[in-house]
């Protein structure tokens, strides 16, 4: 293949990739009925109509300014646009709706972006003959990237929204009925994980998942599934959210403070227990993963005895190998394909934890990837090397402040392109909302 074969060849994946990231997230607005664009479904995040309006002005704020040198024609929407919310100190929005712009003024604003990025975006060149990319696509990537995860955040909140507020997908369908797990625990010999990615490689990564580095990993346990909504149940029911002694003070304080006695995704109603799916309320699916903040995680784990795993024992267990050399994915070098889990917006809700025996890792631990995200006891920190990308420097830099906690693994609406082995994701530990699960370990 010729250079300029390759250069066709980098642009066309790379605007493809940009266009269907773009139906993904048009298909998730398209959800919310009219009257609800101005409601705030988590009390924590902006409004609706920000998100309808975020995503392109990102992208504008980022490929127009940084890439392609062109012109803002509505300054005030790139800045009121710009940065979503994150608040870590119980501090919530005030705003009104009367204080953001119609929706028919995002959606031209929106068309336009669209429009001048993708006329000047004909004419650029993304790579070079041997795969590397230029800096414009890497501006792409990240904005790629940054729509996609948006997708599965808007999804999450789209899950608090009232039912009658949105319109149900036509593929949409709810569990049937499930059943508990047997519980077992797998041993892990000692090891060397491999976190991050090479820098001067020719795979996109965020500028936390850079520098590669070895972790040498002492023989531990970690539980065969994640912790399953069955189990969740047992300690809830003896009184797991009534006794101080599984929580650190600061997550206790928390837990008084807000009334909380269950996960955010379950509905009790007298002695039965019911979960809110996306589109319906059913009786709580006992072999699904339970999603909790980490603050709720670590206190079951303390309860239960155990801990969570640090982020290079998950490393360990899902890319590692008896034999030593480690796997890209956990089931092997295969590409992500429904066989092995529940990710890349395969499903609406979770699925049994035993629903993908395909995806086992070669030590034998199950649905690592998909199916919900998982709490790690570890900080979101910097690696060694690490640089913050110069034209987006707070990305990760803002969050290591010692407030967050990194996740690993992915989700139901997580992209196949997130779910590389160095992809680190990270939230503060009292947000319940976001679709993450946990394991137990032991050492």
């Amino acid at each position: 293949m010729t250079e300029m074969q390759n250069d066709i060849s980098t642009r066309q994946s790379i605007l493809s990739r940009l266009a269907g990231a773009r139906v993904n997230t048009d298909k998730l607005f398209e959800m919310v009925k009219p009257e609800a664009l101005y409601d705030r479904p988590i009390p924590e995040r902006h409004r609706i109509v920000f998100y309808l309006g975020h995503l392109e002005a990102f992208d504008w704020n980022l490929l127009a300014h940084h890439a392609l040198e062109l012109e803002p024609f509505n300054p005030t929407f790139d800045t009121l646009f710009a940065f979503g919310i994150d608040p870590v100190e119980g501090g919530l929005p005030s705003d009104q709706p009367s204080d953001w712009p119609s929706v028919a003024e995002v959606r031209e604003y929106n068309q336009r972006v669209r429009r001048e990025l993708d006329q000047r975006l004909e004419d650029e060149s993304f790579g070079d003959a041997d795969g590397t990319l230029f800096a414009t696509g890497v501006y792409l990537n990240v904005a790629i990237e940054h729509r996609l995860m948006h997708a599965e955040t808007f999804a999450y909140m789209l899950h608090q929204l009232p039912f009658e507020r949105k319109v149900r997908h036509p593929s949409s369908s709810e569990p049937a009925a499930s059943q508990a797990q047997q519980k077992r625990m797998i041993e892990i010999p000692a090891g060397t994980a491999s976190l991050g990615l090479e820098r001067e490689g020719r795979v996109f990564g965020w500028d936390n998942e850079f520098e590669i580095h070895s972790v040498e990993v002492p023989a531990f346990a970690i539980d065969e599934y994640k912790v399953t909504n069955a189990e969740f149940l047992k300690f809830v029911l003896e009184g797991g959210y009534e006794d101080p002694g599984p929580w650190s003070k600061e997550d206790w304080e928390w837990i008084e403070h807000e009334g909380i006695r269950q996960p955010k995704f379950w509905i009790r109603r007298g002695d039965s227990w019911f979960y809110r799916t996306m589109f319906a309320e059913v009786p709580l699916p006992l072999d699904w993963p339970v999603y909790v903040s980490h603050a709720e995680a670590a206190a079951y784990a303390r309860w239960a005895g155990k801990q969570l795993p640090t982020e290079e024992q998950f490393h360990r267990a899902a890319y590692g190998t008896p034999e030593g050399p480690e796997r890209p994915y956990p089931w092997g070098d295969d590409a992500p394909a429904e066989t092995y889990g529940n990710f890349d917006f395969a499903r609406w809700n979770p699925s049994s934890v035993s629903a993908h025996p395909a995806g086992r890792s070669a030590f034998g631990v199950a649905d690592l990837i998909g199916n919900g995200w998982e709490w790690t006891s570890t900080l979101f920190q910097p690696f060694p090397g690490f640089e913050p990308f110069p034209f987006y420097p707070g990305y990760s830099a803002n969050f290591f402040d010692g407030k967050h906690y990194v996740m690993k693994g992915g989700a139901a609406h997580t992209a196949a392109c997130m779910l590389r082995r160095s992809f680190r994701n990270w939230f503060q530990p009292h947000y319940q909302y976001v679709y993450s699960g946990f394991r137990l370990a032991s050492n």
